[in-house]
């Protein structure tokens, strides 16, 4: 077969069914971006009326529920996930009866610290100092080697926060491992980084080798949940520069297709170590939606497709912010009445709403993005709705 048909036949053409494993609003906004492409859909998600199955169709069983992952891979051409945890048993099946384009490897490498931070190291990227921690007496050893602050995570599991205890006493390491290690768990210390800001690269791979980078997001987090990403990201040109070129060697040398966020942090004196990587379309690449000529969430369609890669070009400053249980009250309020302070600052709010059937506290139930010329008046109007403030 010469190149010209190999090519061909990694090619899936609009019209094709895509599964995805997963029913969250990531699916969901895969399947709106995909839809307009002509791809069809069907999703796995043990949740009634998910917001992924409000949008496709839905096959409703567990995620490591082997015959409703049968079912799936006979419905569909290619298949692919919106979060990591995906068991791996289900994941290998996937791969022997269907077309898996992402694999099982990137997962297997991002489910866990350890790995993934070495598999960063490989590719010549550089990554917070860290110890592995098997033992209370590796704990007391490691902080006297790193220093204090640190922080104490899980290897596997553990998001927005949760699975880590940050240490800023020395006394207080046996506590933080007595916290974290029970039942056995993994975990790894890393050297606290006293940073500029958190900055996020979006990649896309695909299946044909191609690969584009979105611009940086600037990430502010509130109580280890994203708030807002700023885009352009306020770090100079060169900076993020070398950002785009560090995640697209993390993405080229762990061969990943699709999407891959890589998170990264700035030192004052603009030194970047990569701090996590999400092989899956990422929150703060929301802003993708309609601040680039390309969405994260079609990329990521025509990436595992084999499509070409659309243009990252960025039309618009842009500044996202998210909509949590607390806030949604407030945001569908102000989105039924004239908006003054939209329109003074020259910003023109976009809503994404997920369509989650309950809204807790803490819990992302959509987000906003918010077009601008200047991002610090898109600041000014988050601050002056008065829906985030004290919430």
């Amino acid at each position: 077969m010469n190149e010209a048909s190999e090519l061909a036949g990694r090619i899936r053409p609009p019209g094709t069914v895509v599964g995805i494993l997963g029913g969250g609003q990531l699916g969901r906004m895969l399947v709106l971006a995909g839809t307009n492409l002509g791809y069809r859909f069907v999703t796995l998600d043990p949740t009634p009326d998910s917001p992924c199955g409000q949008v496709s169709e839905q096959i409703r069983a567990a995620y490591d529920d082997e015959r409703a992952a049968r079912e799936l891979a006979g419905r569909c051409d290619v298949i692919t996930y919106e979060f990591e945890n995906v068991d791996a048993g289900v994941a290998e099946l996937l791969e022997q009866e269907s077309s898996v384009p992402q694999g099982s490897s990137l997962l297997y490498t991002t489910q866990h610290r350890l790995r993934e931070k070495r598999s960063i190291e490989a590719a010549g990227v550089p990554v917070a100092p860290y110890r592995e921690i098997s033992s209370s007496a590796d704990m007391v050893r490691a902080v006297a080697e790193l220093g204090v602050p640190c922080v104490l995570k899980t290897a596997v599991g553990g998001y927005d926060g949760k699975g880590q205890v940050v240490i800023r006493q020395t006394e207080q390491a046996k506590d933080a491992y007595e916290q974290l290690a029970g039942g056995g768990a993994e975990l790894v210390l890393e050297q606290f980084i006293r940073f500029r800001c958190e900055i996020s690269v979006i990649v896309a791979r695909s299946t044909n080798g191609e690969a584009k980078a979105f611009p940086p997001a600037e990430n502010i987090h509130v109580n280890n949940i994203l708030h807002t990403s700023i885009v352009p990201a306020r770090v100079p040109e060169p900076v993020q520069e070398e950002a785009r070129k560090l995640a697209l060697a993390v993405a080229e040398s762990l061969g990943a297709v699709g999407l891959l966020a890589v998170e990264m942090f700035v030192t004052e004196e603009g030194q970047l170590y990569v701090n996590e990587l999400a092989p899956r379309p990422h929150n703060s690449g929301h802003y993708t939606m309609e601040g680039c000529a390309t969405s994260q969430f079609e990329q990521h369609i025509r990436a595992i497709c084999g499509l070409p890669l659309g243009n990252t070009k960025l039309l618009t400053p842009v500044v996202m912010v998210n909509v949590l249980g607390e806030h949604l009250e407030d945001v569908i309020r102000r989105f039924g009445q004239s908006d003054a302070e939209a329109e003074r600052l020259n910003v023109v709010p976009k809503l994404h709403l997920y369509g989650k059937s309950e809204a807790k506290p803490g819990r992302k139930m959509g987000h906003i993005n918010l077009l601008c010329q200047d991002t610090e008046q898109a600041l000014e109007w988050i601050d002056q709705t008065n829906i985030w403030g004290n919430k």
